[in-house]
């Protein structure tokens, strides 16, 4: 950004876009006319180019005019924001923030998240919910969720909805240590085995059904469908099932040796991970600041 250009220029820029007069967006401002003619002159001499026409029926944009206002109200929105972030902060009155959350965020990601979030917002009544992506898509279009963190969905599952990626992740194909498998991993004798295998409404199913179609794997005659983590956790270290699942979701139990991931390409499954919203609910401080504590932990585990 030219470092000429002032909040008052856009603020002035803005306001007579808006009013499309100079005198009545000098007397919202509390500014002389001529002082608003000024800024806006300095404004289009630093930007090379006219962004307003002056005419009898006041003033109009020019098509250099119109790309610049709409930037330049959203700067002023996402200022205003920061400052009213700032001020609920100082005055504990930074409300609520309900987030959903999916099984490949809620081991790795958002523990540490939240604990960033806390020391941003100590006063704020956070509340996350766990399900389907099916489920929590519904309960974020009505309102009842603020944001949903988690893998992305099908297209028409998203449609109206905003997504910020945040990284991606492949699925995972573990099992208990020392399971046969691990001695000769092969996709081919899959069917041989149980498998816990996503349910119709999880985000992955799609993906999964599409890899083993891709690798010539038909029915799975032992199939066990399910999303719950404490279910898979318990039965495949209790057992001799494969679970197929998010990597995100058992990263730790992988890293420390209470499961193993089989040695499997599984990169056709890798898929983006982030935040959905509803753009129009999505301005309030709390949920900027949980936007800046999932980046920063992103960063931090270098996902």
């Amino acid at each position: 950004m030219d470092r000429r250009v002032k909040t008052r220029h856009i603020s002035v820029f803005v306001e007579i876009a808006r009013k499309r007069s100079l005198k009545q967006a000098a007397e919202v401002l509390n500014l002389t006319q001529p002082a608003v003619s000024k800024t806006l002159a300095e404004l289009e001499g630093i930007l090379k180019t006219t962004l307003l026409l002056r005419n009898r029926s006041g003033v109009s944009l020019t098509p250099a005019g119109e790309v610049f206002l709409h930037f330049a109200g959203q700067s002023l929105a996402a200022l205003n924001q920061g400052i009213n972030g700032v001020a609920q902060l100082q005055a504990g009155t930074q409300g609520q923030l309900s987030i959903g959350v999916l099984p490949s965020v809620a081991a790795r990601l958002m523990p540490r998240a939240v604990a960033g979030f806390r020391e941003m917002a100590p006063d704020v009544v956070l509340t996350l919910s766990d399900g389907s992506h099916d489920g929590l898509i519904a309960r974020l279009r009505n309102g009842e969720l603020d944001l949903l963190v988690g893998r992305l969905g099908a297209p028409e599952s998203m449609q109206g909805l905003s997504f910020t990626q945040l990284y991606t992740e492949i699925v995972d194909f573990v099992v208990r240590p020392g399971h046969p498998l691990l001695e000769q991993a092969g996709l081919e004798s899959l069917p041989d085995w149980p498998v816990i295998y996503p349910k119709k409404n999880a985000a992955i199913r799609p993906l999964v059904d599409r890899f083993l179609i891709a690798n010539g794997i038909g029915v799975l005659p032992q199939r066990i469908e399910s999303v719950s983590g404490a279910f898979g956790r318990e039965f495949t270290r209790n057992s001799d099932a494969v679970w197929v699942i998010s990597a995100g979701v058992v990263a730790r139990e992988v890293a420390e040796g209470r499961l193993a991931r089989l040695d499997i390409d599984t990169g056709l499954t890798r898929g983006p991970i982030g935040i959905s919203m509803v753009p129009e609910r999505a301005s309030s401080a709390a949920v900027s600041m949980m936007q800046t504590a999932l980046r920063d932990t992103v960063a931090e585990l270098a996902l």
